[in-house]
């Protein structure tokens, strides 16, 4: 027989039943343990998204003894109970913003977490929900429609103010009036519509 043969490297040895199978997967976490760790159990506060990896026997004496609230006082305890009602957002009074007074929460409880705000959509000063908006001008009064009339025969706008009117008109009359067309009264009735809204812009109380 060849004991150089390559048919002996194939050869596989069963394993006795003494020997401690190989676990598949992650192994579990707890020290001395060989099993597969194909459960998870959270780390804890301030170690969120964070898991460890037991077996079966080892999740169900964690879990047993697992507490969240580990280390701190009754006060945090009933601060965070009562945020996690509105999801751990900051809130005030309603009119009262409580980071342009100094001391305003003074005496809360301390928290020892945070919430995520990268947008800073959530603060209280700055460009936050709370921060003013400048109201909006209030539309100039409206004018009666024989006014607007007058206005618009006038070449002006709804806006104008006596000043504007009243340069306005002189401007007309000298360019439509007979004596500075040489005697030409072609502009007769353009020059009586001026004259015309002219007295109405006056009898509403504009020039």
């Amino acid at each position: 027989m060849d004991l150089n043969s390559p048919l002996f490297d194939r050869i596989r040895i069963k394993p006795t039943c003494d020997e401690p199978k190989k676990a598949e997967g992650p192994g579990c976490e707890r020290p001395g343990c060989a099993q597969a760790g194909l459960y998870r159990a959270p780390k804890g506060r301030k170690q969120e998204g964070q898991y460890w990896r037991f077996c079966m026997e080892h999740v169900r004496e964690y879990n047993a003894s697992y507490n969240y609230f580990a280390g701190m006082n009754d006060a945090a305890v009933q601060a965070f109970q009562k945020d996690a009602v509105i999801g751990h957002r900051p809130t005030w009074a309603m009119g009262v913003n409580p980071g342009a007074k100094p001391g305003a929460q003074a005496g809360a409880a301390q928290r020892d977490w945070e919430y995520v705000d990268p947008l800073g959509v959530l603060r209280a000063e700055g460009g936050g929900a709370s921060a003013r908006r400048a109201k909006p001008e209030p539309p100039p009064p409206r004018r009666s429609a024989p006014v607007r009339r007058a206005l618009d025969v006038l070449g002006l706008e709804e806006g104008a103010d006596a000043a504007a009117i009243k340069a306005q008109y002189k401007v007309l009359v000298k360019r439509f009036h007979p004596d500075a067309n040489g005697g030409d009264r072609s502009f007769e009735d353009r020059l009586r519509d001026i004259i015309r809204a002219h007295d109405t812009l006056r009898g509403a109380g504009l020039c």
